[in-house]
């Protein structure tokens, strides 16, 4: 199995060998969770540090879940009553933890770049669990498992991504991992939630629905950033929903078998009809969650081989 990498800090560095590997281990990993055996503690003795300095219940729950499923000891750092309230850097939380000597360190993080200044200064994995508007390597690495599952390849699909562009960190990393593994994306957006430069990523741009969806395999809607937004980008919700919310009318433009994906949370009524979203015949939102388990699984434990391997070489002891 090929995976080098000691840390995930993005899709970016990743060969598509290295994607094709997390996917085929947490494909078992998907397999074993859902007959609810027992995975294994190949994270036996590890520690597995979960550092959000965002809020986010689905991606923290999921890791802690992960972890605890693997055997590691899982600590989930509370920030918000941590020394960084009282003003200390983010290097010398780093150095902290690294005092602490944790095996695995999770972060969420605002700002971009976190995530691998964190990786430069300690001596344990480093898994980015979503920075600024950078990346978040893991949501699309989930996403393209469920693609997989569901449509028996990863490659040669037309892919529609719609939403909120300019402020997702999740469009990035799927634009990244699903352009290595030879997939047409299309963005549809508003022009105002388009970045400057998309048309230059490889990607086909559209500010309609009718004509970027038209004959698509997956459907990927994104959620409305509001909090990432300093000034007006729509019009209002309603006419947001209007033009580009998703709903059974507008999917027809899709392949009568196209599936329906959303990161979550979702803004039910804004970005997305609620009972398309419920679907079970269309839509895999529920699959996609229960998919971010299995890849974090993975991806910890593709890690700690590579720790591993590399203790062994300088003898000492993980």
């Amino acid at each position: 199995m090929t995976f080098r990498a000691r840390h995930l800090l993005g899709i970016e560095p990743l060969h598509p060998e290295e994607i094709r590997s997390i996917l085929d281990l947490a494909d078992t990993y998907a397999d074993l969770n859902r007959r609810g055996a027992q995975a294994g503690k190949v994270l036996d003795g590890l520690t597995q540090i979960n550092m959000f300095f965002e809020a986010s219940t689905r991606t923290q729950a999921s890791f802690e879940l992960a972890g605890k499923r693997l055997g590691a000891n899982v600590m989930n750092m509370g920030v918000q009553a941590s020394s960084i309230k009282k003003g200390e850097t983010l290097i010398d939380t780093a150095l902290t933890l690294n005092a602490m000597r944790p095996d695995l360190l999770v972060v969420r993080h605002p700002h971009s770049g976190a995530a691998n200044l964190l990786a430069e200064k300690v001596t344990c994995a480093v898994l980015n669990a979503g920075d600024g508007r950078h990346e978040h390597p893991t949501q699309a690495l989930l996403d393209a498992l469920t693609i997989r599952r569901e449509k028996g390849r990863l490659h040669r699909l037309t892919v529609a991504i719609c939403g909120d562009i300019a402020h997702s960190r999740v469009a990035r990393s799927n634009i990244l991992l699903l352009g290595k593994m030879e997939n047409r994306i299309r963005l549809i957006a508003p022009p105002t939630l388009i970045p400057a430069g998309a048309a230059d990523w490889g990607v086909e741009v559209h500010d309609d629905m009718a004509e970027g969806l038209k004959d698509a395999d997956v459907v990927m809607m994104l959620r409305l950033q509001k909090e990432r937004m300093d000034g007006a980008f729509i019009p209002s919700q309603r006419e947001y929903y209007h033009r580009f919310g998703l709903d059974a009318e507008k999917l027809k433009a899709a392949k009568a078998d196209a599936i329906v994906m959303h990161p979550g949370p979702m803004n039910r009524g804004v970005e997305i009809d609620g009972t398309l979203a419920d679907d079970i015949n269309r839509s895999v939102i529920q699959e996609q969650v229960e998919m971010g388990v299995a890849v974090r699984m993975a991806a910890m434990e593709l890690l700690a081989r590579n720790l591993r391997a590399a203790a062994g070489q300088e003898g000492t002891h993980v």
